[in-house]
């Protein structure tokens, strides 16, 4: 019996390029649903994602990527989630590299690992924090720990939650993941997104990465949680 592939997509405020992301994971083999959490969109997101197909779920109010997420997994019904950002546009299509892992047996949760950067960023201090971090918790190394392009066994992404909170999402999810003994493979793709650069609203952005990974870090590891 073939395997069902769901994808899940947080998106606020995305209406320019939700469509296209949407149509594009439609094209990954073995999607049969794609979901949208429109997560308090004051735009047309909802419109544009229900008109390319998704099923959308509406939140009231802005919750959160974390808490989007958890909405799309109260309704998912695969074998398979693929987690993606709104923004990725017809780059999504390259998440059927993801699956391959997942498919062979190799591994529990796959994570997309982004080329290098069109623009220059940051100094690299929050990738450093969390690679730190993992090192502390899980003693292992992985390189793409901030990637929010997936690929899970259903019984590894319901594992996982709930997750943690603001920026620190993806950390969590990959420090829970390794503490669980689930085995995870990075994969090169050729997605694009918005990058954030060496600007203001680019350094705020990496600052409230840095803020809440730390936070993240601290209650670890001095609650055990």
């Amino acid at each position: 019996m073939e395997k069902k592939v769901s994808v899940i997509i947080p998106a606020f405020n995305e209406e320019e390029r939700i469509g296209e992301t949407v149509r594009a994971s439609f094209k990954i083999p073995g999607v049969k649903e794609v979901l949208v959490v429109d997560d308090g969109s004051t735009d047309n997101t909802y419109q544009e994602a229900a008109k390319a197909g998704a099923r959308v779920i509406k939140l009231t109010q802005n919750r959160g990527k974390g808490k989007a997420i958890e909405a799309g997994a109260q309704e998912f019904t695969g074998d398979f989630v693929v987690l993606l950002d709104g923004d990725l546009g017809s780059s999504a299509a390259w998440a059927e590299k993801l699956l391959n892992p997942l498919l062979s047996g190799e591994a529990d949760m796959v994570i997309a690992r982004f080329g290098k950067a069109r623009k220059k960023g940051g100094v690299g201090l929050v990738k450093k924090l969390t690679r730190w971090g993992l090192k502390l918790f899980t003693g292992q190394v992985i390189d793409a720990v901030l990637s929010g392009q997936r690929a899970f066994t259903r019984e590894s992404f319901l594992a996982l939650l709930p997750l943690s909170p603001g920026y620190a999402l993806e950390f969590g999810m990959t420090v829970d993941a390794l503490k669980k003994g689930y085995r995870i493979v990075e994969v090169p793709v050729e997605m694009t997104h918005r990058e954030t650069g060496r600007d203001l609203k680019g350094f705020l952005h990496r600052g409230k990465q840095f803020r809440d990974i730390l936070k993240e870090i601290f209650k670890r590891k001095f609650t055990g949680e």
